[in-house]
């Protein structure tokens, strides 16, 4: 066996190593870029932080209200919230970076599909962050401080932590709908499936607003897994809109 005929059979292998190299390259660009823009957002957002920690502390009755015991912890609050906030601002980029990443390996009709939702993953994430923030934050916050009749001392690290989790986990939570109508399109899932198994997702439903809301209290659970079943079976419907495009 000559020479050549090794070489005949080692090109399919280098072509696969080469295609991982592009790969791994768009990649390691995607995710500069990504970081890039959160950075510069989150540095942004650090010299907004006074007013948007005026904002987040609404439902406790203002900044004033939070009483710092740590010498630290008015600090680590401050580059929490830069950073919650640094994401929000930043999620668009992020959202279209890895679309753009995706992009490449897909068919021209599965690319439409991707960008034409686009606009609706970043409208159902920032949908999210206000359901936490105007409706979740308020009725789970006077629960938490009143518990037991004993009076709560909020310190700027717990509730900091507790809200920027909150608004965030939900946020990603709500983008449920986007992601099962671009899977549907895809052909990954189909509407039958989803309505099958319904009943397990009220259960996975039930866990994650156990998860993501830390309070016992039903009522807030309900608050959060309410709305969790309810984007469920929107899901499914848009499934079924999704099915009869394809």
């Amino acid at each position: 066996m000559n020479q050549n005929s090794f070489e005949g059979e080692a090109s399919p292998l280098g072509e696969i190593f080469s295609a991982m190299e592009e790969h791994i390259t768009e990649l390691r660009t995607r995710l500069i870029i990504a970081a890039a823009g959160l950075v510069v957002c989150v540095v942004i957002c650090f010299f907004f932080s006074e007013p948007i920690m005026n904002f987040l502390c609404r439902p406790i009755g203002g900044l004033d209200n939070l009483k710092a015991i740590e010498i630290t912890e008015n600090v680590s609050s401050v580059f929490e919230v830069a950073l919650l906030a640094g994401f929000i601002l930043a999620f668009p980029l992020i959202a279209y970076e890895a679309f753009a990443f995706i992009l490449p390996g897909l068919k021209e009709t599965e690319k439409s599909v991707l960008f034409r939702f686009l606009p609706p993953v970043i409208l159902f994430f920032l949908a999210g962050v206000c359901f936490a923030f105007f409706v979740v934050l308020p009725a789970a916050i006077p629960f938490l401080t009143s518990f037991m009749g004993i009076k709560t001392e909020i310190r700027p690290s717990d509730y900091i932590s507790f809200s920027t989790n909150l608004i965030f986990w939900i946020g990603i939570v709500f983008e449920m709908p986007v992601i099962i109508y671009i899977a549907a399109r895809m052909k990954l899932v189909r509407s039958s499936q989803l309505l099958k198994n319904w009943r397990q997702a009220v259960v996975v439903c039930a866990v994650l607003a156990m998860l993501i809301t830390p309070t016992v209290d039903p009522v807030n659970m309900l608050l959060l897994m309410v709305p969790l079943i309810a984007l469920y079976f929107l899901s499914i419907l848009g499934a079924k809109i999704a099915e009869n495009k394809a």
